[in-house]
């Protein structure tokens, strides 16, 4: 059973870097924009299995640090929260959801309806291409 709620940011740490930055230390995790962001935690009965952090910005809200622990991969909790957090967007008047997306990510996102804007970068040993959907 998956549950989704929302979350402090200190909760999304130790997955962010588990799953995203495993050389990194949990401190460096922290980011200056959490303060400002909403966080989502997935339950997997009572384990965090995945978060996500949410920014507004008027109608535009970029979502950042999708991680999913490795033991609760691919049984939806990804796509869970993607959902999720498409609708609190829609709801909270957005007319545009997106992410700096890692290369290796970019297929799950279309699947979910995402668009490629062609806008890429590197940074850290990491390609990224944005990704977005509008409604």
């Amino acid at each position: 059973m998956i549950s989704i709620e929302q979350i402090t940011p200190e909760l999304t740490w130790r997955l962010r870097r588990d799953v995203l930055y495993p050389s990194m230390k949990l401190f460096e995790m922290e980011m200056d924009q959490d303060t400002y962001g909403m966080h989502f935690g997935a339950f997997h009965d009572v384990k965090l299995a995945g978060v996500v952090s949410l920014f507004q910005k008027d109608h535009d809200f970029q979502f950042r640090k999708l991680a999913i622990d490795p033991d609760f991969q691919h049984l939806g909790i990804g796509s869970s929260l993607l959902d999720y957090i498409t609708d609190v967007a829609r709801k909270d008047g957005g007319t545009r959801i997106w992410c700096n997306a890692r290369d290796t990510a970019i297929g799950f996102y279309l699947k979910k309806d995402f668009k490629l804007t062609g806008e890429k970068y590197s940074k850290n040993g990491f390609n990224y291409e944005i990704i977005e959907k509008v409604f």
